[in-house]
């Protein structure tokens, strides 16, 4: 797809933190830079305290992992940055090292669009130690924030319980990436259009759109406003009906309207953006069908999320076209998913693998070890049941699995024999070449709804969801409390 050409410089290597090139020279000084290492990309909790995530941006990563390479403009701006000594603060000889690298790395991952839980990796990297440390930032980057986004765009999917959900976040956006990034993860979500045109371009996501309050503004009338748009676009017709006052925007609405009948074209329906959405779109509901227009759709906008449109149902709100912008592209009330990338494992000089485990005070934060891989049990009607993660090196040896809690290890669950299951995460890079065919964003899409109706309904509920069962297979939960003991004692 090679999005970076479209809106970047031609490398994106020095999207970075610079601890990321501080610790790639200190192991280049080491000569640790070719040591083989795996590192994994998870959350810890998902956002907007609900009980699922909708897995998002692994595209991105995919292009820019295509595009790895440091180019001279890179490598003149790191030769020209200075320790606090004045000296420089890389080695020639680091940079002429950086130059000649090419990418050489596994990579694992969990198809976008997936439903995902906290602590499953959905990256997993194995490589040269430099390597795996330097796309670290990049990578958060781009998954944080797109998972954010298609979570939050299916939750509101979920609120509007299957009627049609656009989104129009591009003027409120953290950005031209960021609206770029929304428009795409939201769609993944499961809008059903954006309003971002450039992004119809580059990921062939219809568009929608008609006039704003500005439209209105310059005509002498509102109904001159009108007519003059539908002699214009015949064939687009939303109105825009709150700009003056809002019942009689939606009777000149009906009457424009009869004059688009009339020229063989339909009135597609109207918007409001202001009041009380309830009442008035009950009353906008009732005049268009008194009117002879029971298809003209009644669409709403006006800082809309998954809580507002929840209640406007309650309230038998008559909406049944929903434009959320802001509080969607900028996951209004959790600006971050917090998804972290953690050193799981690394080769000793012997060629045998050393597991790691970042400890904390906090259990949350200690880190699982091991080369992990999510497997995904079902129920006998095809449902999600439980997900396992598991060292690949010590796979399960029975059939009646036990997962345990890695927050808590008196609750473990037992799988069971026969019972179906997926492994998650897939080949995506192989020594550094891509075998990988990344679907188009519709495809991930329909593969997300397919997802999120195998969960469920407690978990998708927005007020108190279950916590879906993830845990530890035995193995690597005994591995993982070997490590915290071992270092525990070191401690003491």
């Amino acid at each position: 797809m090679r999005l970076t050409k479209h809106l970047y410089a031609e490398s994106l290597m020095l999207l970075t933190d610079l601890y990321q090139l501080t610790m790639a020279y200190g192991y280049w000084k080491a000569n640790k830079t070719e040591v083989e290492s795996v590192f994994n990309l998870f959350f810890r909790n998902n956002p907007f305290k609900g009980g699922y995530s909708i897995a998002c941006g692994l595209d991105y990563v995919i292009d820019l992992l295509e595009n790895f390479k440091f180019i001279e403009s890179d490598l003149a701006y790191l030769e020209s940055l200075n320790g606090n000594d004045g000296k420089p603060l890389f080695e020639k000889g680091f940079l002429d090292y950086l130059g000649a690298m090419t990418f050489a790395c596994n990579v694992e991952a969990i198809p976008e669009g997936t439903v995902v839980f906290p602590h499953e990796p959905l990256i997993k990297i194995r490589g040269p130690l430099v390597q795996c440390q330097i796309i670290e930032t990049a990578l958060l980057n781009i998954i944080n924030f797109q998972t954010l986004i298609a979570t939050k765009a299916s939750r509101v999917c979920i609120a509007a319980e299957g009627e049609s959900v656009l989104e129009f976040g591009l003027r409120r956006a953290q950005g031209i990436d960021g609206s770029l990034a929304a428009s795409r993860a939201a769609y993944i979500g499961g809008v059903s259009a954006t309003s971002n045109v450039l992004a119809g371009k580059l990921f062939g996501i219809p568009v929608r759109g008609t006039h704003a309050h500005s439209w209105i503004m310059s005509f002498d009338s509102e109904l001159e406003a009108f007519d003059t748009y539908a002699e214009a676009m015949p064939n687009n017709c939303v109105f825009l009906v709150d700009t003056f006052n809002t019942l009689e925007g939606v009777q000149n609405a009906i009457q424009v309207g009869h004059k688009l009948r009339a020229k063989g074209f339909e009135m597609s329906g109207i918007r409001l953006d202001s009041g009380d959405l309830a009442y008035l779109s009950i009353k906008a509901r009732a005049m268009l069908d008194a009117a002879g227009f029971p298809d003209a759709n009644v669409v709403a906008t006006n800082d809309l999320d998954e809580y507002i449109i929840h209640s406007l149902k309650q309230q038998s709100a008559q909406i049944n076209v929903w434009g959320v912008g802001t509080r969607l592209v900028t996951a209004y009330e959790q600006p971050a998913l917090g998804g972290v990338y953690k050193l799981a494992a690394i080769k000793n000089a012997s060629g045998t693998w050393d597991y790691k485990v970042k400890l904390s005070e906090q259990a949350i934060k200690v880190s699982n070890p091991g080369l992990q891989q999510v497997r995904r049990f079902y129920t006998s009607d095809g449902m999600f049941l439980s997900d396992m993660i598991f060292d690949t090196d010590t796979p399960p040896q029975s059939e009646d699995a036990t997962i345990i809690d890695p927050m808590d290890m008196t609750r473990r669950k037992r799988i069971g024999k026969d019972v179906s299951y997926t492994d998650l995460l897939v080949p995506i890079f192989q020594k550094g070449k891509k075998v990988y065919e990344s679907p188009m964003p519709s495809r991930i899409r329909d593969y997300a709804a397919q997802q999120l109706s195998l969960l469920h309904p407690s978990f998708k509920r927005f007020a108190n969801p279950h916590s879906y069962p993830v845990g530890l297979e035995q193995g690597l939960f005994d591995l993982k409390t070997s490590l915290i003991l071992k270092h525990r004692s070191l401690e003491g």
